[in-house]
């Protein structure tokens, strides 16, 4: 017999031990023996993610067989969602102060979040003769909302300067168009160009996407 317990100062023996039949009882008892519960903690592999919508990865690392205590390492990492592309726009056709999509740039944010939104853009001009302030703009745009991604506006070129007539200008500059932006849910993003002179006229303007990309940086 086993000493199992006590009970109001009185010793009492069981043959067999005895499992609480209560629900939220794990212990287990089998013919080969008594079953104790542990917990085995899963992480994730370095460069994985659970769901699209995950943003935090937790990294698991178990001790050794048999080690005593077992002690267990638990850290974090974050795995945002991303994603880039690029895109040209010949703004030839375009009318003067309008705003044209460029093609090939536009991503879509996946699910809701803050988001960080960068497209770096180029743009080139030709002017032949007579031309006052030729100007390009690059901005973001929100597809779903149908309006401008706010503070994203960029003057990419500025040419004050009026040429004499006869003379031909071939100009080329760069900036980046870039905010923070919240989303609700999954939303296409574009980067739009436009072109503007104050008089005379361009013959020749284009606006390169050349990175365009977002990455998550809060939920």
């Amino acid at each position: 017999m086993a000493d199992c317990c006590s009970a109001g100062g009185t010793r009492v023996y069981r043959t067999d031990p005895t499992v609480d039949p209560a629900p939220c009882n794990a212990l287990a008892l089998t013919a080969a023996g008594l079953l104790v519960p542990e917990t085995d903690l899963v992480g994730l592999a370095p460069g994985g993610a659970i769901g699209a919508s995950r943003s935090v990865d937790i990294d698991v690392t178990a001790p050794a067989d048999g080690t005593c205590p077992q002690a267990w390492q638990v850290g974090a990492r974050l795995t945002p969602v991303h994603g880039q592309t690029s895109g040209i726009a010949g703004l030839q056709e375009s009318p003067y102060d309008t705003w044209v999509a460029v093609p090939g740039a536009q991503l879509t944010l996946p699910e809701p979040g803050v988001y960080e939104l960068v497209a770096d853009v180029q743009g080139g001009v030709i002017m032949v003769g007579s031309v006052s302030n030729a100007i390009l703009q690059a901005r973001l745009f929100d597809v779903t909302a149908n309006a401008a991604v706010p503070l994203s506006t960029r003057s990419i070129l500025l040419f004050a300067a009026t040429p004499a007539d006869g003379v031909t200008h071939t100009l080329h500059s760069n900036a980046s168009s870039a905010a923070l932006y919240q989303v609700a849910g999954s939303t296409p993003i574009r980067v739009e160009a436009l072109k503007h002179v104050d008089s005379g006229t361009t013959t020749a303007e284009a606006v390169w996407a050349t990175n365009f990309r977002f990455k998550k940086v809060s939920d």
